[in-house]
């Protein structure tokens, strides 16, 4: 089966096609033929490793120090279809048509199959929604849990009023559509070209903010979602209501200790976390979609040989939504 390999910490080029030998699942997993899978900032992050040494010691740690070694192949989520399943596995059968989040334990989506246990560790698995295509399907686990589960710490409530900053990537577009579900009134800040896509998924209002700081607007929030972690803390806790909620994403160490304090002498929360992926929550996303709640907002659609340019143009900043991999199959593997 063709495989995509992530061979070195660097530039999209170290991503390299290859052959290898279909996985055969243990009695535990089910074999997936993918269709789809994506490539979110997540993944080039971490293919690169330029960010800060707060989150590429770690990853070397567990991955590799000099190169990747215990994780040769990314991406985590995808959609597709139950090939074979082990003998101890239940709540799948094949032939079920599935999409999932493999974990960072795993990952390993770039690829013809995947051999996943029916409950993936830091992971979860779903029949997939009916009315979804597997390219639209495929975009909705990683950036969907993550949103449900920041809005649910956040115990969002209806009549509140919701600000994302950052809502046209993988975690917003959802953040938006289901701060909108939950009865709020969202506004999402981002990029000039990426406005019109946030108006066409719900946003209430959207901010450039290349022409406009919404810390200095005057307006003010219950909840702020930071999913890029690039506005300023204390313009963010400014523009919160008394017993308002800033929850950020991606926090770099200077955010979490500030954040620590001012949970403890302020009104306001800042909350921070990973996600701990569950199968029903995945469930409750999919009922979302099949009563037309949620849907997924693909920007551009590349194939597994080019996943490299797909890199390169999430790299830029620009994506809007999602960028969805295309997996053809050699049927004869």
């Amino acid at each position: 089966m063709k495989v995509v390999v992530w061979t070195a910490y660097g530039s999209p080029d170290v991503l390299q096609l290859r052959e290898v030998e279909k996985p055969v699942p243990k009695d535990n997993e089910v074999l997936i033929r993918i269709d789809a899978t994506t490539v979110p900032l997540g993944d080039c992050e971490m293919r690169s490793l330029n960010g800060a040494r707060w989150y590429t010691l770690p990853v070397r740690a567990y991955v590799g120090l000099i190169k990747p070694q215990r994780i040769t192949i990314l991406g985590m989520e995808l959609a597709g279809e139950i090939e074979s399943v082990g003998q101890e596995v239940t709540r799948f059968k094949a032939g079920d048509q599935v999409f999932a989040q493999t974990g960072f334990v795993r990952t390993g989506t770039y690829a013809e199959y995947i051999a996943l246990p029916e409950q993936p560790e830091g992971g979860a698995m779903a029949i997939k929604p009916a009315n979804m295509s597997n390219e639209e399907a495929a975009a909705v686990p990683v950036g969907g849990l993550e949103a449900l589960h920041f809005l649910r710490q956040a115990n969002i409530r209806s009549g509140q009023n919701v600000l994302i900053n950052g809502a046209g990537g993988t975690i917003g577009t959802f953040a938006v559509q289901l701060a909108r579900y939950f009865g709020a009134e969202v506004t999402g800040v981002d990029s000039t070209g990426k406005l019109d896509m946030l108006r066409s998924i719900g946003a209430n209002h959207v901010i450039d903010y290349t022409q406009e700081d919404f810390t200095t607007s005057g307006e003010s929030y219950d909840l702020i979602l930071d999913v890029i972690s690039k506005s300023s803390f204390s313009g963010s806790l400014k523009s919160l209501k008394p017993g308002g909620c800033y929850l950020i994403a991606n926090p770099g160490l200077y955010q979490r200790l500030r954040g620590r304090l001012t949970s403890i002498s302020d009104d306001r929360k800042v909350i921070f976390g990973t996600t701990s992926p569950r199968a029903e929550d995945l469930v409750f996303l999919k009922e979302l979609i099949e009563v037309g709640k949620l849907k997924t907002a693909i920007d551009r659609r590349y194939s597994l040989e080019q996943i490299a340019e797909a890199h390169r143009y999430v790299e830029t900043g620009r994506k809007k939504g999602h960028v969805v991999i295309t997996v053809g199959h050699d049927r004869q593997l």
